[in-house]
């Protein structure tokens, strides 16, 4: 793909009010109109550049948008205070009662208990498919489908979705693809490959310190505008806001994704080799034995490589808590669940990320009691991080 996102965050162009490096981050709640009318029209959805009250925006949240706007190549984006809420307004946004949804299989868990247990409330039903078959997901649409949802890269198994693919199957039944791309900022660029909707939970690599919460969703101008609207938009109307403080943080941490990025992605690489050489049973997109890799890499902006996101099995849930354990009390990383962290982190997904899935259905997908998910960090000399994972691991017995 010839398309460069970082540049596109790069070319980007704000001063504070006081020509300050940085924009100035908007301190308030509500904001002041020259003019009654230009109240009346700001409320009608009339008046660019007018600011209504923050959980409708912000300037802080505005640049931030457009920043993630332009990394995913869409006309524009509205941020939220988490990814689960920029999930659930799309959804609720896209769907009504009686609506139909096809959704992959393996998605984060929040996701997964929402579309089964809470949609169903409001008589929006879901169908969980194996994504990567593209005759199953087809299967699976009806008359009633109006959402095909998916990660770009699964959350935990690291499935990887033909977004091309889908978004033919989405056109050819005029339904709405929706993507997560949490997983592949800057490595994947679902807009390009035909997706109608991005999301991102801004938590993860995006924000890359572990110290906030937010989401966002990229999309058309219409979309965005329907979304906050005052009178039946889902963003405006669930509340889920992202503070004007949040989003200045995570505007300028948005700087150094591509950096970033590339470090997460050569150190997983790196890492996902050498266990796989070692006997380890290793899942990484960038390795040739994993199902996807070439429609991963005719997908990927290859500057950025196959992410930061592996799993190895240990085997049994026993032997995974252990290794873990024993890999934090050495400072390869901390036990402890999200990702995009500048160290690395580790978890047993089906005890946690993924605990929302019930037993059986985590079986069904190949979601096994020692699978450990990874989002291996920014470590400078990685081999060192190798050798010393590789005795803990025989420490714990997962290699001999």
């Amino acid at each position: 793909m010839a398309i460069k996102p970082a540049n596109n965050i790069q070319d980007l162009k704000y001063f504070g009010e006081f020509g300050g490096v940085n924009p100035s981050i908007s301190d308030s709640s509500t904001f002041t109109f020259l003019s009654a009318k230009t109240m009346f029209d700001t409320f009608e959805g009339n008046a660019d550049g007018c600011y209504l009250y923050a959980r409708h925006t912000t300037p802080s949240s505005m640049y931030l948008g457009e920043a993630l706007a332009a990394m995913e190549g869409t006309e524009t984006a509205n941020v939220s205070a988490s990814g689960m809420g920029s999930i659930t307004s799309v959804l609720m946004q896209l769907c009504k009662a009686n609506d139909h949804v096809v959704s992959s299989r393996t998605i984060y868990g929040g996701t997964y208990a929402f579309l089964k247990n809470f949609a169903p409330r409001l008589n929006i039903n879901t169908s969980f498919v194996d994504i990567t078959c593209l005759k199953t997901v087809e299967a699976k649409i009806t008359s009633k489908t109006k959402v095909l949802y998916c990660e770009s890269i699964s959350n935990p198994l690291l499935e990887v979705a033909d977004i091309p693919g889908l978004a033919r199957l989405a056109k050819k039944y005029n339904l709405s693809l929706v993507v997560d791309n949490t997983f592949s900022p800057l490595s994947i660029c679902p807009k390009e490959l035909g997706a109608d909707i991005v999301i991102h939970s801004l938590t993860k690599f995006i924000n890359g310190s572990s110290d906030t919460v937010g989401g966002v969703v990229c999309g058309t101008q219409d979309m965005i505008d329907n979304l906050k609207s005052v009178i039946d938009g889902a963003a405006m109307l669930f509340g889920a806001t992202m503070d004007s403080l949040r989003a200045s943080s995570i505007l300028k941490n948005l700087r150094t994704l591509h950096i970033r990025i590339k470090q997460h992605s050569s150190n997983a690489l790196y890492l996902a080799e050498k266990f796989e050489k070692d006997g380890v049973k290793t899942v990484y997109p960038g390795l040739q034995s994993h199902p996807s890799h070439k429609i991963f890499k005719n997908m990927m902006n290859a500057e950025y490589g196959f992410g930061g996101m592996m799993t190895i099995d240990a085997g049994s849930l026993e032997k995974a808590n252990a290794l873990m354990e024993l890999m934090q009390k050495e400072n390869l990383g901390y036990l402890a669940v999200s990702l995009g962290f500048y160290k690395t982190l580790f978890s047993a997904p089906g005890s946690s990320t993924s605990s929302e899935i019930p037993e059986e259905e985590q079986k069904e997908m190949g979601l096994t009691d020692g699978l450990i998910r990874f989002s291996i960090g920014l470590d400078n000399d990685i081999k060192r991080t190798y050798d010393k994972m590789k005795a803990c691991m025989k420490i714990i017995g997962v290699i001999s």
